[in-house]
């Protein structure tokens, strides 16, 4: 059951000076990645141009989702958002408090431009 069932709590780390990416699975079609962000911490503005990225937010009470264009929207735990393929996607944590998500992405390999 290990590579069925994660501790997402034991596999998060974070760090002052970088948001922290932390692998939890990668298949033959999709992988998964949470981000643990400190406040003030961001994830750059990128895309996927071959895969769609479902982004799970499990803790923090204010996150600036960055949708491309120009769109910006609030977020927080509890939610979830779709970046379907192409589309541009990034976020900054403007709470006091830490932020957490997890990113589900497929089809494998994940493409990533950075914009």
């Amino acid at each position: 059951m290990k590579d069925r069932v994660f501790d997402l709590e034991q596999l998060a780390k974070f760090d002052k000076n970088a948001p922290q990416k932390v692998s939890v699975y990668e298949s033959d079609k999709t992988l998964a990645a949470m981000w643990c962000l400190e406040p003030g911490q961001e994830v750059f503005l990128h895309a996927h141009p071959n895969a769609d990225d479902v982004w799970i937010c499990l803790e923090g009470e204010s996150g600036l989702y960055f949708a491309g264009e120009g769109q910006e929207v609030n977020i927080k735990k509890g939610m979830a958002i779709l970046a379907k393929a192409g589309q541009t996607h990034g976020m900054r944590n403007t709470g006091t408090n830490r932020f957490v998500f997890v990113g589900v992405c497929g089809p494998v390999p994940v493409e990533v431009i950075k914009l």
